[in-house]
């Protein structure tokens, strides 16, 4: 009778570990499908009106491409998975690695959007700060993955410039062959719209798709096994920095998402310098965004790229709680509530639509 009971609690205790796990991967995939399809859209059209030279132009190789690069995405609303599609059209529309890292880093970091909910849960001064360090991130990342060797550089520069003049070429061959006709075919706004999403919803979706799957699962993993009371047993300081860096790594969470998490955590005795690592490093880095950056620009930019994000993140972390303490300011006395920002059945409804676009047979039913 007592092995039964033991039994039939065992078969409880699972039942309710994975009722929480799906409930926790719905919420996060209701949490990242609004701002992904947002992502998806805005590749999409920068894919159909963006001329690639312009691109090629402002964040090719050098630092101010790096520099551009971070204030160009930092005031963006996209988020962990939104910002993977538009970053990987802009290397692919010949943005440098070292430029495309930077605004991998400063995209999700920071937006209009994250900053107003800062100002609204953690004050003045995170809200102002949070941007600055993001920014200061990007530039340091970015500038970090332009140490990779400058051959590797160089000879990317030459295919690019290549391409880019073949693609200048073939314009003037087909114009010189029937002037007449290419004008009357000359495609109309609408036509570059539907192209552009189109390319989104099949070509670029399926390019990242994979990954948005890995990153979604590892994401639900640590969300269900790893209680908050194990970051609060850490208290604040380097450890509890590195902790943070290391749990945040294969975690998916949006700049947006994280200040309500971030401000529990102050809330609970964490310093802030330690919940801004969690903010940083957590919506800079996933499964998701790790993988395609490595299936796009290779092992050596991932390895710098993380080493950017984790040693930036720290070190403006330890600055805010000095600068916090030096001032005598105490930030949780500036916190108020939080609210929804997006009704959860909203979200679902994108992850819907997501589905739709990724499994290739239902896929085709809409779009030919």
């Amino acid at each position: 009778m007592v092995e039964l009971n033991q039994f039939q609690d065992a078969v409880f205790t699972l039942m309710q570990i994975v009722n929480q796990f799906f409930a926790n991967l719905v919420q996060l995939s209701a949490e990242a499908s609004p701002w992904l399809l947002l992502g998806l859209l805005i590749a999409g059209l920068m894919k159909a009106w963006v001329p690639t030279r312009i691109l090629s132009h402002h964040l090719g190789s050098g630092k101010k491409a790096i520099v551009k690069a971070a204030f160009i995405g930092a005031p963006l609303p996209l988020c962990s998975c939104g910002v993977i599609p538009v970053a990987t059209e802009l290397k692919r529309s010949g943005a440098s690695a070292p430029a495309t890292s930077s605004f991998l880093v400063a995209t999700p970091e920071t937006g209009v959007d994250s900053v107003s909910v800062s100002y609204a849960m953690l004050g003045p001064v995170m809200a102002i700060y949070r941007p600055i360090a993001a920014i200061i991130s990007a530039i340091a990342t970015g500038l970090l993955v332009n140490t990779t060797t400058k051959t590797a550089t160089s000879n990317q520069a030459e295919v690019k410039s290549c391409c880019a003049s073949h693609q200048q070429e073939a314009p003037k061959k087909e114009e010189t062959s029937c002037c007449s006709h290419e004008h009357s075919h000359q495609p109309t706004s609408m036509d570059k719209t539907i192209s552009g999403i189109k390319y989104a919803s099949t070509t670029l979706i399926d390019d990242i798709v994979k990954w948005l799957a890995i990153g979604l699962l590892f994401a639900t993993i640590v969300r269900t096994f790893v209680p908050e009371s194990f970051l609060l047993s850490y208290g604040s300081g380097l450890p509890a920095m590195l902790l943070m860096i290391a749990i945040s790594i294969p975690m998916y969470i949006c700049a947006t998402a994280s200040t309500p998490i971030a401000a529990g955590f102050i809330m609970a005795g964490i310093s802030p310098g330690t919940a801004l690592v969690f903010m940083m490093a957590g919506p800079a880095t996933n499964i998701s965004t790790l993988g395609v950056i490595k299936s796009e620009m290779g092992t050596p930019v991932l390895t710098r790229y993380l080493l950017g994000i984790s040693v930036s993140a720290i070190a403006l972390g330890l600055l805010l709680d000095a600068g916090l303490s030096y001032f005598d300011i105490n930030i949780a006395n500036q916190m108020s509530h939080s609210h929804e920002l997006l009704p959860q059945w909203f979200g679902i409804l994108c992850a819907l639509v997501i589905i739709i676009l990724a499994v290739k047979p239902i896929r085709r039913l809409f779009i030919k």
